[in-house]
């Protein structure tokens, strides 16, 4: 299946992708996508559920906003330099662990809502990356068993503010969690339609220009690392994001480096995923 929310800035309904290419609203199912609709095996529900309602769910309209594909989890845990190609060109060394960082939930947003710049901003980058989300609770999970915990894939535009991030003292997450720096969605892929989660394209372009085309195969540690890894330190709970990390072409890398203005245009997508586009504007 493919989920999504659609509706005003915090009054999201819940909705379904079908097959035949329509969206329906799933509100009367009960419920959101949110931590109790993983831990109740919501997936397996919705889908009989559908067999029997689908053909009475209503079309949602074509002009609806698409809210983040979950709501607000309990936790996004992120994943630095975990490409090969994208920790060359920021000239750091592959990481011998996964480097984690938290993005804070505020920073949660739909995929085309617009990307706010931060008060005092001057360095807001992109990344696009291959989030996971979890299914149920995980804790020091064995390799092998790793993707059984996974409920499905989602894009993110892992936004940055890179002064803050590596400027200002600490750890990475202040330039992180900046609202707006998490776009999720438009579609939540359940993980039975994801047949390898490290073979998937995904590409970014800032207005127009492809900046970031890549595959998920380029990641240093893959997905069910990620999931046993970072289950072994904290215990992740159903609807928890894990942001996989960004491949090469981030503002950061060039020379000099690219950063976005007001008016900017970024679009993003991965292969099966879907595509988000935000335009950039200025913090009022």
């Amino acid at each position: 299946m493919k989920l999504f929310r659609f509706g005003p800035d915090g009054h999201e309904h819940p909705g379904v992708l079908l097959p035949d290419g329509r969206h329906i609203d799933v509100t009367h199912f009960g419920g959101d996508f949110d931590e109790t609709f993983f831990e109740t095996d919501g997936p397996a529900r919705l889908a009989h559920w559908l067999t029997a309602h689908a053909p009475h769910c209503p079309d949602v309209p074509a002009d609806s906003r698409f809210g983040p594909c979950l709501k607000r989890p309990s936790k996004i845990i992120c994943v630095g330099l975990n490409y090969a190609k994208h920790a060359a060109e920021t000239g750091a060394t592959p990481p011998a662990e996964p480097i984690l960082f938290f993005k804070a939930t505020t920073s949660l947003c739909g995929p085309n809502d617009n990307v706010v710049i931060p008060k005092r901003s001057e360095k807001t980058d992109w990344e696009v990356e291959l989030a996971v989300v979890i299914g149920k609770r995980a804790s020091y999970v064995a390799l092998d068993d790793a993707l059984d915990y996974v409920a499905g894939y989602a894009v993110l535009n892992d936004y940055s503010e890179r002064a803050f991030q590596l400027e200002r003292g600490g750890q990475w997450d202040k330039g992180k969690g900046c609202d707006t720096f998490a776009p999720l969605g438009p579609y939540l892929v359940t993980a039975d339609q994801v047949s390898n989660p490290n073979a998937l394209n995904l590409w970014l372009s800032v207005n127009g220009e492809k900046l970031q085309d890549s595959n998920t195969d380029d990641m240093i540690f893959d997905v069910r690392t990620l999931v046993s890894y970072i289950s072994q330190f904290m215990t992740l709970l159903p609807g928890d994001v894990i942001s996989t990390g960004t491949p090469s072409g981030v503002g950061l890398g060039f020379k000099p480096p690219r950063y976005l203005k007001p008016g900017d245009v970024v679009t993003l997508g991965i292969e099966g995923l879907g595509e988000q586009q935000q335009m950039a504007v200025s913090y009022e």
